[in-house]
């Protein structure tokens, strides 16, 4: 059997990427391995209804197989067209009527968070606190207590200005802080992000924002060293971060 022959012999029995690697090998691979009748097999194995079509697709099917088979890489974000030197965060935390904690937070002072945990952070904190996904943190100095008692109700507000267009935007509408857990010493409450009808297929984003605190031996109190915050349902990064602030509803 000639050399040809038994290519073309094993070829049919191939996959897609051990096929397109025949095609680098040599001139003669290329030809054969190119023949669009073996990567229409490969298409009708992967898309058995696409290829009952009367009419052939408007590609080869070696082109159509390369384009949707292919694994699809992480696009590049574009550079966020705002930066956290635009930002300013306006963060109020009450206990029923009473004002816990009122500070206007520059983006450029939120955004680096905690280089060194402080001393006294239990391991799983300090865990969290040192994970790679973006977290927004601030230090709490002086630091503030609330009360951790079943009745006694504690809520947060964050909303965001924009420093180049003088606009707001809100991030966390009176918000409970619901959950404590004590594993990880953090206080944990929630909203959903108001996006801009410019983007309507984007809904049920979450902002998250936590309370951190250090074990002191009173569970009726918690004693909170910082503030963090994070969107890491959907952005990891502190461009993601920047992208999804941007396409809030400004005001």
């Amino acid at each position: 059997m000639a050399f040809e022959e038994v290519l073309k012999a094993v070829f049919p029995l191939l996959d897609g990427a051990d096929l397109a690697s025949c095609m680098a090998v040599s001139k003669q691979w290329r030809d054969i391995a190119s023949d669009d009748y073996l990567w229409k097999c490969l298409c009708s194995t992967r898309w058995p209804s696409m290829c009952k079509r009367p009419n052939p697709p408007s590609v080869t099917y070696y082109k159509l197989y390369q384009t949707f088979c292919r694994r699809q890489h992480r696009r590049t974000l574009l550079p966020p067209r705002i930066s956290f030197d635009d930002l300013e965060f306006f963060i109020d935390i009450w206990a029923e009527t009473t004002l816990l904690f009122s500070e206007v937070v520059p983006g450029s002072v939120l955004q680096p968070g905690f280089k060194i945990p402080p001393s006294g952070v239990c391991d799983l904190l300090k865990f969290h606190l040192e994970g790679s996904e973006y977290k927004m943190t601030l230090p709490v100095e002086p630091r503030f207590t609330i009360p951790a008692g079943q009745n006694q109700n504690v809520s947060v507000s964050v909303m965001v200005g924009r420093k180049d267009s003088n606009k707001i935007a809100r991030i966390i509408n009176k918000s409970m802080f619901d959950y404590i857990d004590r594993s990880s010493y953090r206080a944990l409450a929630f909203d959903y992000l108001d996006i801009s009808p410019v983007y309507p297929f984007l809904s049920g984003i979450r902002a998250w924002i936590s309370l951190l605190f250090m074990e002191d031996g009173n569970e009726e109190v918690i004693d909170v060293f910082g503030i963090q915050m994070d969107f890491c349902d959907v952005a990891n990064s502190k461009e993601e971060v920047l992208w999804l602030l941007d396409m809030l509803d400004w005001k």
